[in-house]
Protein backbone atom coordinates (compact mmCIF):
# COMPACT_ATOMS: atom_id res chain seq x y z
CA UNK A 1 0.00 0.00 0.00
CA UNK A 2 2.82 2.43 0.83
CA UNK A 3 4.46 1.52 -2.46
CA UNK A 4 1.25 2.56 -4.20
CA UNK A 5 1.47 6.03 -2.61
CA UNK A 6 4.92 6.51 -4.11
CA UNK A 7 3.67 5.55 -7.55
CA UNK A 8 0.69 7.90 -7.27
CA UNK A 9 2.97 10.73 -6.13
CA UNK A 10 5.32 10.19 -9.07
CA UNK A 11 2.39 10.00 -11.50
CA UNK A 12 0.95 13.23 -10.06
CA UNK A 13 4.24 15.11 -10.38
CA UNK A 14 4.77 13.93 -13.96
CA UNK A 15 1.16 14.66 -14.88
CA UNK A 16 1.34 18.21 -13.54
CA UNK A 17 4.64 18.91 -15.31
CA UNK A 18 3.41 17.52 -18.62
CA UNK A 19 0.15 19.45 -18.56
CA UNK A 20 1.86 22.68 -17.47
CA UNK A 21 4.29 22.30 -20.38
CA UNK A 22 1.39 21.62 -22.77
CA UNK A 23 -0.46 24.66 -21.45
CA UNK A 24 2.63 26.82 -21.92
CA UNK A 25 2.94 25.56 -25.50
CA UNK A 26 -0.75 26.19 -26.18
CA UNK A 27 -0.63 29.69 -24.70
CA UNK A 28 2.09 30.63 -27.17
CA UNK A 29 -0.59 30.61 -29.88
CA UNK A 30 -2.52 33.41 -28.17
CA UNK A 31 -1.48 37.00 -28.90
CA UNK A 32 -1.80 38.43 -25.40
CA UNK A 33 0.67 41.19 -26.26
CA UNK A 34 -2.20 43.07 -27.92
CA UNK A 35 -4.03 43.18 -24.57
CA UNK A 36 -1.02 44.15 -22.46
CA UNK A 37 0.65 47.51 -22.07
CA UNK A 38 3.82 48.13 -24.03
CA UNK A 39 7.19 47.76 -22.26
CA UNK A 40 5.80 45.41 -19.61
CA UNK A 41 7.66 42.32 -20.76
CA UNK A 42 8.32 40.91 -17.28
CA UNK A 43 4.67 41.14 -16.28
CA UNK A 44 3.61 39.52 -19.56
CA UNK A 45 6.00 36.59 -19.06
CA UNK A 46 4.86 36.18 -15.47
CA UNK A 47 1.24 36.17 -16.64
CA UNK A 48 2.02 33.44 -19.20
CA UNK A 49 3.74 31.36 -16.51
CA UNK A 50 0.90 31.76 -14.01
CA UNK A 51 -1.73 30.97 -16.64
CA UNK A 52 0.20 27.88 -17.73
CA UNK A 53 0.46 26.68 -14.13
CA UNK A 54 -3.23 27.34 -13.45
CA UNK A 55 -4.51 25.67 -16.62
CA UNK A 56 -2.02 22.78 -16.48
CA UNK A 57 -2.73 22.02 -12.83
CA UNK A 58 -6.48 22.14 -13.38
CA UNK A 59 -6.35 19.75 -16.33
CA UNK A 60 -3.93 17.47 -14.50
CA UNK A 61 -6.18 17.37 -11.43
CA UNK A 62 -9.12 16.44 -13.66
CA UNK A 63 -7.24 13.50 -15.19
CA UNK A 64 -5.83 12.37 -11.83
CA UNK A 65 -9.30 12.49 -10.25
CA UNK A 66 -10.74 10.55 -13.18
CA UNK A 67 -8.00 7.94 -12.81
CA UNK A 68 -8.64 7.62 -9.08
CA UNK A 69 -12.40 7.31 -9.57
CA UNK A 70 -11.98 4.67 -12.25
CA UNK A 71 -9.75 2.67 -9.90
CA UNK A 72 -12.34 2.97 -7.09
CA UNK A 73 -15.34 2.07 -9.25
CA UNK A 74 -14.84 -1.73 -9.03
CA UNK A 75 -15.03 -1.46 -5.24
CA UNK A 76 -18.70 -0.54 -5.61
CA UNK A 77 -19.50 -4.02 -6.90
CA UNK A 78 -17.79 -6.02 -4.17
Amino acid sequence: MINDFGQIAMLSILSHLVFIALSWWALQAIRLDKLLRPNHVFQARLLYILLAIFIGSSVSNFFLDYLQWSRQLPLMFE
